[in-house]
């Protein structure tokens, strides 16, 4: 598994006033499907313990309400406590958005904790897999 897939339709409320993808909609589209790799890979895991660390995107095509996007995230790098993800948003005309994120795993107290082994071990193969 080095890329995981989801795709959806874009919904009226992921647009702005000018009726194109607000910039946020990528953000959700690509967490959402981080949690659904985790439920892929170790059902019941705790997808809360997981908060954002850093974020970046460019975005290069608008996607409009009602039009279809794919999304693939892969594994860019498992570290102790962290995670770093790669995403491309790709829509009717190509490539939409390009971003990436790092999570870090996080104790009951919130604070940084080693990225649980069963994940690590499910995860790590796919690091840096093109």
């Amino acid at each position: 598994m080095s890329v995981h897939h989801t795709s959806g339709v874009v919904a009226w409320s992921d647009t702005d006033a000018s009726g194109r993808f607000h910039y946020t909609a990528a953000y959700r589209w690509a967490e959402n499907t981080e949690h659904a790799l985790y439920r892929s890979v170790l059902p019941g895991i705790d997808i809360g313990r997981f908060p954002r660390r850093a974020t970046a995107a460019s975005y290069h095509r608008p996607l409009l309400a009602g039009d279809e996007y794919a999304l693939g995230l892969e594994v860019e790098h498992v570290g102790n406590s962290s995670i770093t993800y790669t995403w491309i948003v790709s829509g009717p005309t190509g490539i939409c958005v390009r971003g990436e994120h790092t999570v870090v795993h996080v104790d009951a107290d919130g604070r940084p904790a080693p990225v649980p082994q069963a994940l690590r071990d499910r995860l790590t193969p796919a690091a840096g897999a093109a």
